[in-house]
């Protein structure tokens, strides 16, 4: 069993480097399955969502070799259309399989996904948008089986703002027949990165970034150069831990423009944020003052940085609230909390906290990925020793989380017990 143990209560100081974007890169690598030649991806983080990535792909027939933050892929010995592996089911993400593999190869079967535990996450939005270009879906025996002699371009209109739907729409519809229009698209920023990165392929994708998505169907794809976008939610979660543990961290390889929405609620509280080209430098000195936050789709707040801001608002002077209006159950995080001493109530949607002076040490449980950072940014903040338990959840998405920490000035180590 591995775990992080912190001693909490340094400041942190100095420059930390943020890597390619999660969510971009578990969109790009199923992309490449539609490709008729090698591609090369820079700013490829590593993590366990992407290491899980490489074996499906490896899986499926393609040849995947990895120098530092680079993956070369190979992708025309594919073979196989059939996704039936525990990382399949263990990732969220995999679900852009059917529609890569549904543009490539009209068909394909992939187990049903698993992921974080945060509430209800159907794919009632992808089946819509794939049986509107033409597909047959049905989910049967553990898995999403998908078929079609010829996908044609379609007008979907998204009954909600979905980012997985609308990229698996998307992939789809790269190589359909004629044009599609995706409305009341989502316009989160790894829904632009992998329209840019289909484009750099060959594609024709207008319109990502807004609500409208125009794409004219291609018959083929080729191989490309392409660097992922820096991760926003990274970047979020180090720029939380400064304001809750007080200190000034430059953080780099970020585009400033992503992070509107977090930095504007941390001026808010009293941090200090200095924007540069593609950098922010934060500061905090003092006790943070409450705020209020709803999440949103983009540019709204993201409900992947609500965890870590709650941990935030534990210490801050007042009384903070959160709407959650994106998942439901995305507050068990707040029972661990409250076990360090913070004073959070909820309900399926809306926690109401109050500040206190400051968090105590104890033994806490990482539920799921952005809950797991909220508990290191608690340890960082606390009195005291904190032991972070099943931090397999934080692997999915940080890389080297301590070691960039410890880079910072703060006092945490991985256990292996």
């Amino acid at each position: 069993m591995k775990k992080f143990v912190i001693n909490g209560g340094n400041k942190l100081y100095g420059t930390v480097d943020i890597n390619g974007a999660k969510n971009a890169a578990v969109a790009i690598l199923p992309a490449v399955l539609m490709s008729s030649g090698i591609c090369v991806l820079d700013n490829v983080p590593d993590i366990a969502d992407v290491k899980s990535y490489i074996k499906i792909l490896e899986h499926l027939g393609c040849e995947v070799t990895r120098e530092g933050k680079s993956l070369t892929i190979d992708p025309r010995g594919v073979h196989r259309t059939d996704a039936r592996t525990e990382e399949v089911r263990s990732m969220r993400g995999s679900y852009y399989l059917i529609g890569a593999l549904l543009a490539r190869f009209g068909q394909s079967v992939v187990d049903l996904q698993g992921g974080c535990p945060i509430g209800a996450r159907p794919i009632d939005q992808h089946l819509k948008g794939f049986e509107s270009l033409g597909a047959t879906v049905e989910v049967k025996d553990g898995a999403t089986v998908s078929h079609s002699e010829h996908l044609k371009g379609a007008h979907v209109f998204f009954d909600v703002v979905t980012v997985g739907a609308t990229i698996n729409v998307m992939l789809a519809a790269t190589m359909a027949d004629g044009q599609t229009i995706l409305e009341n698209a989502a316009r989160e920023p790894h829904v632009v990165d992998l329209a840019n990165f289909l484009n750099t392929m060959g594609a024709d994708i207008k319109g990502a970034g807004t609500d409208v998505i125009r794409i004219n169907g291609v018959k083929s794809l080729k191989g490309c150069s392409y660097s992922v976008i820096p991760d926003q939610i990274e970047a979020a979660t180090y720029m939380l831990a400064v304001a809750g543990c007080g200190g000034e961290v430059e953080i780099t390889n970020v585009i400033p423009k992503h992070l509107e929405s977090i930095s504007a609620k941390l001026l808010e509280m009293g941090v200090e944020i200095d924007e540069r080209d593609d950098s922010v430098i934060v500061r905090s000195n003092k006790r943070l003052k409450s705020c209020n936050v709803k999440t949103l789709a983009y540019p709204g707040f993201p409900t992947d940085v609500q965890q870590p801001m709650t941990a935030v608002m534990t210490i801050a002077e007042g009384r903070s609230t959160v709407n959650e209006s994106i998942y439901e159950s995305r507050f068990m995080h707040l029972d661990e909390l409250n076990k360090m001493g913070a004073l959070a109530v909820y309900t399926e949607r809306i926690a109401t906290i109050e500040g206190v002076p400051f968090l105590r040490g104890t033994k806490v449980n990482a539920t799921d990925l952005r809950a797991g950072a909220a508990l290191v940014i608690a340890g960082l903040m606390a009195q005291g020793t904190t032991e972070v338990y099943e931090i397999e959840h934080i692997d999915r998405g940080y890389p080297h989380i301590e070691e960039k920490f410890q880079a910072l000035g703060a006092d945490i180590i991985r256990v292996e017990e």
